[in-house]
């Protein structure tokens, strides 16, 4: 949608630069795209925004590369979003045969000077966002760049495929730069297999796993405060009820981990969150072959009740100065020594201008509208708010701060727009679209509102759409062999200036999206996986969302 006139210019601005006492109804967009079968459909984004493509999946990589997927065959990356095993649309002849999307994922935009390419004698600019690649041919994964100042030959550039000793990527989730070691940090949400992997900037780039310093875990979201700690999300499903049997046992953790020295991640100590009752005093914890009692326990219910705070310490799991570097499994250490589970945390970022001592995570629940847990006990996702003195400080409290429902659910991805709004993605899938006809949505939140009162709610952004490649994949869903997901999926939401020092962290300064620098970035996963930034729509001011 366009902004057309000054009155709507100065209804948008007062409304999104009210404080605590902002409530619906609001000029965000106002409904979800509904899931129609067979029927292709548009983004819609707020008023005043609009958005352009920086890369498709369709997109050439300047440098393809052919690897080995086991048992001596090779498959051929070719593109930004697929493999080169198939058509990138199924023909009529073989209606089940497509290629294999890799699902971009989460984007790291940087500014940079000197970044070469595969061409030597190319200048590829100083502007780039990095992705880790989240589905691959038999697990393998890669690495990308899109030279956000080239020309379509030089578009987008493939930097890594294998580690430094060869052994292949995984498929990855999350990225971040970490400016203190100067490597880009993606991470894999495989369960045992998952990790994390540091990166140089090169071509092709230098990749190191951490194995012997973070575990293995099912890592996905990742972010670095200003002391050089890095947090870590995870996202592991646990089992379904026996009883409760559409909802999932807590079954993730929140960790931390604190390296010896800021510039080096190979040692030092992975920490787990873990969160004290309310009702008991004694941590909240898995109880192992007990998932309706965890389901439906009064922790759980606690933890996702407004008004209630409880205290927090973080639990040393692994210390390299003691326990060495041999690779663990995170999240079994994070059981057996106390950590407190939730369902399905996926990301986290520090609120800006605090001194990083908020940090916002959300949790994605059960993704299904038949979830015995229901709002109350967090079925339907919510948002956390973990305040601490410093990053570094040992204990903390943690509250609620938005409670899923059926409409706001499966919280994914995280940006701060600006120093009290934050963005929240839905990672609804196609299960949930289709029980309540609607696609996924961006949440606009304010961090100054009390969403205990259900007259408060936040500003749909976007209302994602459903692009003709997606569409085709939701239709094929459970036809054998067919490899690809359905309807598309809003990932990578990222807001920064790209600075690559310690003071462009995701939460030191404060965002100021189109201004100064300042850009914002997401992916449109699945179907034709398109990257987008949002910019300001035609005719209205530059500022952004006054």
């Amino acid at each position: 949608m366009l902004l057309r006139s000054s009155r709507a210019a100065l209804l948008l601005a007062a409304t999104l630069l009210a404080g605590p006492a902002l409530a619906d109804p609001t000029p965000g967009v106002t409904s979800a795209n509904p899931k129609s079968p067979g029927l292709v459909q548009p983004n819609v984004l707020v008023t005043g925004l609009a958005e352009v493509p920086v890369a498709q999946g369709a997109t050439r990589l300047e440098n393809p590369a052919t690897v080995t997927v086991g048992g001596g065959a090779t498959a051929t990356i070719s593109s930004y979003g697929y493999w080169a095993n198939g058509p990138q649309v199924p023909l009529p002849a073989a209606p089940g045969v497509e290629a294999s999307k890799t699902e971009p994922d989460k984007n790291t935009y940087l500014v940079l000077r000197g970044l070469r390419g595969a061409d030597p004698a190319y200048d590829y600019g100083t502007h780039f966002l990095f992705q880790g690649h989240e589905t691959g041919v038999a697990g393998r994964g890669y690495v990308t760049r899109i030279n956000l100042d080239a020309d379509g030959d030089h578009r987008v550039t493939l930097i890594a495929t294998q580690e430094r000793n060869g052994a292949p990527l995984p498929t990855f989730d999350g990225s971040t730069w970490n400016p203190f070691a100067r490597r880009l940090l993606l991470s894999c949400e495989n369960g045992t297999s998952g990790g994390i992997w540091q990166a140089t900037l090169d071509v092709p780039a230098v990749v190191e796993n951490l194995h012997g310093s973070f575990g293995r875990g099912g890592y996905e979201g990742i972010q670095v405060d200003s002391h050089g700690d890095v947090w870590v999300v995870e996202d592991v499903g646990g089992p379904n009820g026996a009883v409760n049997d559409h909802a999932r046992q807590p079954n993730s953790f929140v960790y931390r981990f604190v390296p010896e020295r800021a510039a080096d991640l190979t040692s030092g100590k992975l920490q787990v969150l873990q969160v004290r009752s309310r009702r008991t005093g004694q941590p909240i914890v898995f109880h192992a072959g007990q998932a309706d009692a965890d389901i439906l326990s009064g922790d759980v219910r606690d933890l996702h009740t407004y008004g209630l705070t409880f205290d927090t310490a973080w639990v040393t799991l692994h210390d390299t100065a003691v326990d060495g570097t041999a690779s663990f499994d995170a999240n079994a250490l994070a059981k057996a020594r106390g950590g407190t589970p939730f369902k399905r945390p996926e990301n986290g970022q520090f609120r800006p201008g605090n001194g990083f001592r908020e940090f916002f995570f959300d949790a994605t629940g059960d993704t299904d509208l038949r979830t015995q847990a229901g709002s109350a006990f967090g079925g339907f996702g919510a948002i956390f708010r973990l305040a601490q003195a410093s990053p570094s400080a040992s204990t903390g409290h943690l509250s609620l701060f938005y409670l899923g429902d059926p409409v706001h659910a499966g919280f994914d991805n995280v940006g701060f727009w600006d120093e009290n709004r934050v963005v929240f993605v839905e990672d609804a899938g196609d299960t949930l679209h289709a029980q309540r006809n609607a696609l996924d949505s961006a949440w606009l939140f304010d961090v100054r509102v009390d969403y205990a009162s259900p007259s408060r709610q936040p500003l749909r952004l976007l209302a994602q759409g459903r692009d003709a490649s997606a569409t085709i994949d939701s239709a094929l869903g459970g036809t054998p062999g067919f490899q690809n997901e359905g309807d598309n999926e809003i990932t990578g939401f990222h807001v920064s200036s790209g600075d690559p020092g310690a003071s462009g962290l995701l939460g030191a300064g404060i965002p100021q999206p189109f201004r100064d620098g300042w850009r914002v970035f997401y992916t449109q996963q699945h179907g034709d996986n398109v990257t987008w930034e949002i910019v300001p729509a035609p005719g209205f001011p530059p500022d952004g969302l006054e």
